[in-house]
């Protein structure tokens, strides 16, 4: 888990009087719960569609600040400093490597004023790059106790009855609420991108970089990479008007493939020698779509930046679309992310594991199965796209709505705790040795390649994007959606319960799921010969008859 997660934060509006200028500031965890974090930004009702997000969220950045508080300052000397030179919207500060603050001023000028006073450091034994960015630090101000700041203990989510509520479908609304991003945590990655933008800006000064992926798709958990992508799509000449024009002189290359290596190449030694908490920059080229990966210590974000990869991209707006359609398919996705990530069926270090994009695609294609569906198919939402919505990338049809209101949902009134355990048997019984998962068509198809998990990439239609699963880690998710299955299904692990000698809750209902410890033999299959299953399922049955029963004195 990243140093991301140990950061603190907290948000506050521009204060409107002396007494809210003076009130002490304490940290919060910059990933405690946060409901609709990607949308608080617009106004309250349905969110609009990504572009709209993405758009206000780059321009909040561009109206913020990163500065690095290594004295820890008092917060009404802070905001006096930062007022004088304009209104300040927002503000929060978390901790990585020290403690920091994201300020968004409510304009641009205010930026550009407080860099017009913003000094080069005076050191005598380091040679500096005389590299100006919009991360900076903050120095001689007066500290404050160690005791204003204060931290709170991680959300215990899998034993507290008491924040589960009395049913299983609560549980599930609070895993989300919990694990989901916050306000702060967009808005911290918002900024990251606009930051390095600074950087690429130098040589494509109308370049964008902005995010994609689990940092916007609505979809990302805590802790989550930050993947960038540099869009260079926006640049472009003026239109001739006159007979003689001019026109750029521009280098050429052998292919598109050479150029984005080519420009990444020289963004990552820019990043790697003037990107200010950029480290471990690593240039991975050949890669099938070239990266950049490094880590942002004042964020705390493992972050990878492409400059190619626009299929991603409509991948992104494809699964922000399916989470706004129905609150049920981000719970369910969260559910069984978090359970997966759990028993080690994905995992944060690439291999021959399910990826969280492949799991979400067949959570989705479950979500398609359901009579009636709950969502729709890739194909039913191209049939609705209009004009403006036609989309084609590398010969590759990438069209679908992105009006939500166009969209006409089924009526499907199933709960939370009833899909966990439909998904459960729907792909404990899945027919994985003869058929695909196709989510533009909402149905299963025969295998075009001899792989152990088929799972078809919505857009680029060819591809596997399980490809790399093998069949012991396919063997794996089988059997833990049967023992899985089987746990909600007994009514003894479905109901609260308090244990006998402390007032500490038993894990029930879906925390019995979430311990690693209750799927017994699976992860060390390879260390010693597992027992039937059945065995393993009739011991944890008798070890949950036991924790349930009164001990004699």
């Amino acid at each position: 888990m990243s140093a991301a997660v140990e950061q603190a934060t907290r948000m506050r509006s521009s204060p409107s009087s002396s007494a809210a200028m003076a009130s002490s500031f304490a940290l919060r965890r910059l990933h405690m719960r946060g409901k609709g974090g990607l949308c608080k930004c617009l106004q309250k009702g349905r969110c609009g569609s990504l572009h709209a997000v993405q758009a206000e969220r780059l321009e909040q950045a561009q109206r913020s600040i990163l500065i690095s508080c290594y004295s820890r300052p008092t917060e009404k000397k802070f905001l006096k400093y930062l007022s004088r030179h304009g209104d300040v919207k927002k503000y929060f500060f978390y901790e990585s490597y020290g403690v920091y603050a994201v300020v968004e001023f409510a304009n641009r000028d205010g930026v550009a004023s407080l860099l017009e006073e913003a000094v080069i450091p005076s050191v005598s034994n380091e040679a500096l790059v005389p590299f100006k960015s919009r991360l900076l630090s903050l120095k001689n101000l007066s500290s404050v106790d160690s005791n204003h700041f204060k931290h709170f203990e991680c959300v215990k989510i899998v034993t507290n009855k008491h924040s589960w509520g009395t049913v299983s479908t609560l549980q599930v609304v609070s895993l989300t609420e919990t694990y989901q991003l916050t306000d702060e945590n967009i808005r911290l990655r918002f900024l990251v991108c606009s930051l390095l933008q600074d950087i690429a800006a130098a040589y494509f000064p109308e370049c964008t970089i902005k995010p994609f992926g689990s940092s916007v798709n609505g979809f990302g958990k805590l802790g989550c990479d930050l993947d960038m992508i540099l869009d260079l799509d926006g640049i472009s000449g003026g239109k001739p008007k006159s007979v003689l024009s001019l026109e750029f002189q521009l280098k050429r290359a052998n292919s598109e493939r050479a150029v984005t290596q080519s420009i990444l190449s020289v963004i990552g030694e820019c990043v790697d020698q003037f990107g200010p908490g950029c480290v471990g920059v690593q240039k991975i080229l050949n890669a099938r779509c070239p990266l950049l990966r490094f880590a942002h210590q004042p964020s705390g974000f493992q972050c990878d930046l492409t400059a190619s990869n626009r299929v991603a991209i409509k991948s992104t707006e494809l699964l922000y679309l399916y989470g706004e359609l129905d609150p049920r398919v981000r719970s369910l996705v969260f559910t069984v992310r978090c359970w997966a990530r759990t028993h080690g069926i994905t995992s944060g270090i690439p291999g021959a594991w399910i990826t969280n994009f492949s799991l979400t695609i067949m959570v989705l294609f479950f979500l398609q199965k359901r009579s009636p569906p709950i969502i729709p198919t890739l194909d039913h939402l191209a049939e609705l796209a209009g004009s403006a919505d036609k989309c084609v990338i590398e010969g590759n049809d990438c069209t679908f709505v992105i009006d939500i209101s166009k969209i006409q949902l089924q009526s499907n009134t199933e709960t939370l705790e009833h899909l966990l355990r439909e998904f459960f048997e729907f792909y404990a019984t899945f027919a994985f040795s003869k058929m695909s998962i196709n989510i533009r068509k909402g149905k299963e198809q025969n295998k075009p390649e001899v792989a152990p998990l088929h799972i078809q990439n919505p857009f680029e239609t060819s591809l596997n994007i399980s490809k790399n699963v093998n069949a012991t880690q396919l063997d794996r998710f089988v059997a833990l959606c049967q023992e899985s299955l089987w746990l909600l299904q007994q009514s003894g692990t479905n109901t609260p319960r308090v244990g006998n000698r402390s007032n500490t809750a038993t894990p029930w209902g879906l925390a019995t799921l979430l311990l690693p410890s209750q799927v017994a033999g699976v992860k060390s299959r390879k260390k010693r010969r597992r027992e039937p299953a059945s065995e393993r399922i009739k011991g944890l049955l008798d070890s949950l008859k036991n924790n349930s029963q009164p001990k004699k004195s």
